[in-house]
């Protein structure tokens, strides 16, 4: 009896296709996110993205597609509501029995707060107590218990609890712990803090993004976060499935190298111009900033949520003209008409800088290649 092997073309096609039959079912939230799940999950498996590029992740109305993806996870990777408050009911009733992983509040991630005013101090990134920041992402992490058991009702109890220990707040914790319900009592207190706060005489809109968390979401634009949620999401994968912890975590480990030489890429793209003086269109990029020692100048609305203010736009005007502002950059999903108003009467430049990688192949390669592109804009920019 003679046996037949098959080509090694063959076997490859075989072993691959099996490996995808048996990986865990992933959805993940945005691109970039996606982009570090897909480098974990190489050749073993490829997530589902969940909001497509293009869309504004705060504000998103799922396809059947989409909802079914996190219907059939077995686990899933998100920001968190900070970034998008509207998934979270999509999270707890879609996907109630996946492992529910928020990446904001993992183990080891240097959060940053909310900066409240148009104008940016050049100091402040240096002057960040980030122990306390780790602290308090510790107190968050245990509210956010969905990474566990995914107990709907037990979370938002000690997410309260978390509130009430972090501000001694008890009115803050009561309205948080009815997060789901967005009555009218809770808008009014949101506005109440807001106007607490608002030191400066700004409009409220320029707080309107900020009622769904303390810190700044868009923290995927920290290298080192990064490199933290590769090793998150490994550990994640290899537990549920055994089989490829090694491959995991050897990805994992790669990609983490590959952050390292991107880091010394970008850095070597900035030096030339560092000294320069931008403005960004909204405070999204101060974890980049932070990452490379290069901050911006102010921004022209504080979120993508909400439109600047009239006021905030002078402050902005005005200082390009004081300090000779080289650079104002637009976002691809936002009104341009906007900064042609700052920039009416000015000398700086403009482009546009994407953080959600919109004109990017999702997979493996958008991650480093929207940090290097978003580097490669601001100094060309400059």
């Amino acid at each position: 009896m003679s046996i037949k092997l098959l080509p090694v073309s063959a076997m490859a096609t075989l072993m691959a296709t099996t490996a995808l039959a048996d990986a865990p079912s992933v959805a993940v939230d945005i691109a970039p996110v996606h982009s570090l799940v897909a480098k974990v999950m190489e050749g073993v498996g490829t997530p589902d993205l969940v909001i497509q590029q293009g869309a504004s992740p705060h504000e998103y109305n799922l396809r059947p597609s989409e909802a079914a993806a996190l219907q059939n996870a077995d686990l899933v990777f998100w920001i968190g509501e900070d970034l998008t408050p509207w998934m979270e009911d999509a999270v707890d009733t879609l996907a109630a029995n996946a492992d529910v992983t928020t990446l904001l509040y993992a183990d080891g991630v240097t959060l940053l707060d909310f900066r409240e005013n148009a104008l940016f101090e050049a100091h402040a990134h240096g002057d960040e107590d980030h122990g306390d920041h780790e602290h308090d992402h510790e107190e968050h992490a245990e509210a956010k218990e969905h990474d566990h058991d995914h107990d709907h009702d037990h979370d938002h109890e000690e997410h309260a609890e978390a509130e009430e220990h972090d501000h001694d707040h008890e009115e803050h914790a009561e309205a948080k712990e009815h997060d789901h319900d967005h009555d009218h009592d809770h808008e009014e207190h949101a506005h109440e803090e807001a106007a607490e706060h608002d030191h400066d005489g700004h409009d409220h809109d320029d707080h309107a993004g900020h009622d769904h968390g303390e810190h700044d979401p868009h923290a995927w634009l920290s290298l080192e976060n990064a490199g933290t949620w590769l090793n998150v999401i490994a550990a994640k994968l290899s537990a549920a499935d055994p089989d490829n912890a090694g491959t995991y975590f050897a990805n994992a480990a790669a990609g983490r190298a590959d952050l390292d030489a991107l880091a010394t890429e970008v850095n070597a793209l900035l030096d030339p111009v560092r000294g320069g003086s931008f403005i960004v269109f909204h405070d999204a990029y101060q974890y980049f900033e932070t990452s490379f020692d290069f901050p911006a100048s102010g921004a022209i609305s504080l979120s993508d949520a909400s439109d600047p203010s009239p006021a905030r736009i002078a402050e902005i005007q005005g200082r390009i003209s004081s300090e000779g502002v080289d650079c104002v950059l637009a976002e691809p999903q936002f009104n341009p008409g906007i900064v042609t108003v700052v920039l009416d009467g000015t000398e700086a430049g403009t482009s546009v800088i994407d953080p959600l990688g919109v004109d990017i192949e999702p997979g493996p390669d958008l991650y480093p290649t929207l940090i290097r592109n978003m580097a490669t804009t601001l100094a060309e920019c400059l």
